[in-house]
């Protein structure tokens, strides 16, 4: 097993904070590891730890610049001096002092390390957690983290609505798997490839912007962030992203355990700090991840897809050539009798008849009274965010979806319903959009994507996990989702509104489409968008103006 100077080599190589000695003292209370990329949130109250957080998608900086510029200098530079010689004051005794040192935190301590690290009571480490920063963790490793799909509570900086191509220092913000690369022979390239994706990123921005402006009659706020959108999938999976979780203690455990002995170092060396942060608040949770059983339990999860890989060849795609592509949606699995099933469930918790016996009743009934009982179920229901019953999870449908990485994204964060997907490659092809084209800057966005697969196949050969990290957004991933009519209802209706991804609004247009072909009474219900817009709309100032009405009964303001 590696040592912590192995591992080193695997950490993101910049140093991305410039604290003053003054900034190191009013951080210090409140994050474990100011000067790191890995920083675990402690003594903050829950609706400011929580409007930090949220801050991941849209802050430029990191979260602990926002912390110390938005809620702690304010304070103390503020015109307030009683409130400024407050927050001192608290700053002086956590530093000296600490919450854990006023209460009785040995006695919270031994009651973890005897119920949960010696009898394994996992429900009790669902009590309690904390948040987690991380600033500089590639896309290829956020995804495997976000995986996790229960316990965790990613927000991730969005790649849509921020520009990516500012450098830190002499360079761009993507991640160096060095120790393999330079192993391979191809450190060089990698960085002259990558390097290459991202200027061209920058340079394409501004003959974008401008072409958007003349073609569309929007704020240059708007159009900005449009051509943030189209340009993003220039960007590499390498790309070093900030994402900012919350998680219970059982959740945390099982990440330190899945990312322990990842077949990447980048995750192997994040699993390392993870733990370092966590243990400076809850060691006693995390206790049972250096005992014997774990470290096999962590041999476990990193070997499992190898052994199948070994034995099946890895199963790469020969011969295709990544054209470009729009993306693809196939319902491939459904239940004949899912409507059925559906109003069962309706039927079921109305009477006290067996499941069987519903389902007959209902199957018995004429078209009309069927459409009577769903009619009454979802009888005013006059908006999306008005949830569905569970009824409607009495019926399954699986679809097989191929589309840009990029709007994958936005998929992936549907974590309660079964989905699962291939490597990240160049082997389906590319998104080309329609912008780009009629702006007349395809060439350059085109030579780009190309250099990077013929890298890509390089890489492969050796080593098919690697090989993710140089695939830009615009290449398309191949992934299922097993969902419930239910999740569906949500999915759908939520991703086809008017401020969401052209990409992404298209696939859910598709499998309402397709799923209204095999139940078309239940899909009538569905509240699904099917116009196209070419800018998302989101009626920012009508939500700000509504949310300051709300937040003025509280003597409260939107800054």
């Amino acid at each position: 097993m590696e040592n912590e100077k192995e591992l080193s080599g695997y950490a993101p190589d910049l140093s991305p904070f410039t604290w003053s000695d003054r900034d190191r003292y009013f951080l210090e209370p409140f994050v474990t590891n100011p000067d790191g990329l890995v920083s675990v949130l402690r003594n903050l109250p829950p609706e400011v730890a929580g409007a930090l957080c949220s801050r991941a998608s849209r802050a430029a900086g990191s979260l602990t610049e926002v912390l110390l510029k938005e809620y702690i200098y304010p304070i103390v530079e503020g015109e307030d001096k009683e409130l400024s010689k407050e927050l001192e004051e608290v700053v002086r005794f956590l530093r000296d002092h600490g919450f854990k040192n006023i209460l009785n935190n040995q006695r919270a301590q031994s009651f973890y390390a005897k119920w949960l690290s010696q009898y394994g009571d996992d429900s009790i480490a669902q009590m309690t957690g904390t948040h987690i920063l991380f600033w500089g963790v590639s896309q290829v490793a956020a995804k495997f983290i976000e995986d996790q799909r229960v316990g965790l509570e990613p927000i991730e900086k969005s790649t849509r609505y921020v520009n990516f191509g500012k450098k830190v220092g002499d360079r761009y913000l993507y991640y160096v798997p060095k120790p393999d690369l330079e192993r391979l022979g191809l450190l060089a390239e990698y960085r002259k490839t990558l390097d290459h994706l991202f200027d061209t990123y920058v340079e394409l921005i501004p003959p974008l912007l401008e072409w958007l402006k003349k073609t569309f009659n929007d704020k240059e706020s708007i159009l900005e962030k449009k051509a943030f959108d189209t340009l993003r999938g220039l960007l590499p999976m390498a790309t070093l992203s900030q994402i900012a979780f919350r998680g219970n203690a059982q959740a945390l455990e099982y990440l330190v355990n899945r990312t322990a002995r990842h077949s990447l170092g980048e995750l192997r060396w994040l699993s390392g700090e993870i733990k370092r942060e966590l243990d400076k608040e809850i060691p006693s949770l995390l206790l049972r991840v250096v005992d014997e059983k774990s470290r096999e339990y962590q041999e476990y999860l990193s070997a499992r897809y190898g052994r199948v890989r070994e034995a099946f060849g890895g199963a790469a795609m020969p011969g295709r050539k990544p054209e470009p592509a729009r993306p693809e949606v196939r319902l491939v699995e459904w239940d004949e009798d899912g409507e059925a099933k559906v109003l069962a469930g309706i039927l079921f918790t109305e009477t006290h008849s067996s499941w069987d016996e519903a389902l007959k009743s209902v199957k018995s009934f004429s078209p009309e009274k069927r459409k009577d009982l769903l009619s009454r179920y979802l009888e005013g229901r006059s908006a999306r965010w008005y949830k569905v019953g569970r009824a409607l999870e009495n019926a399954y449908v699986r679809f097989e979806i191929t589309m840009d990485a990029g709007s994958y994204s936005d998929r992936h964060r549907h974590r309660m319903m079964t989905q699962d997907r291939q490597r990240f490659s160049t082997h389906h092809g590319y998104d080309l959009p329609s912008e780009l084209i009629e702006s007349g800057l395809k060439e350059k966005y085109v030579s780009a994507l190309e250099e990077a697969a013929a890298l890509f196949g390089k890489i492969e050969k050796l080593d098919p996990d690697l090989a993710q990290y140089v695939v830009p957004m615009a290449y398309r991933v191949r992934f299922y989702q097993w969902q419930n009519l239910r999740q569906l209802f949500w999915e759908a209706e939520l991703r086809t509104i008017s401020q969401g991804h052209p990409n992404y609004r298209y696939v859910e247009q598709e499998k309402y489409r397709l799923v209204k072909e095999k139940y078309p009474m239940i899909g009538g219900s569905m509240l699904v968008d099917m116009n196209d817009y070419s800018i998302a709309r989101r009626g920012t100032e009508e939500k700000i103006e509504e949310k300051e009405k709300q937040l003025g009964l509280f003597g409260l303001s939107i800054e």
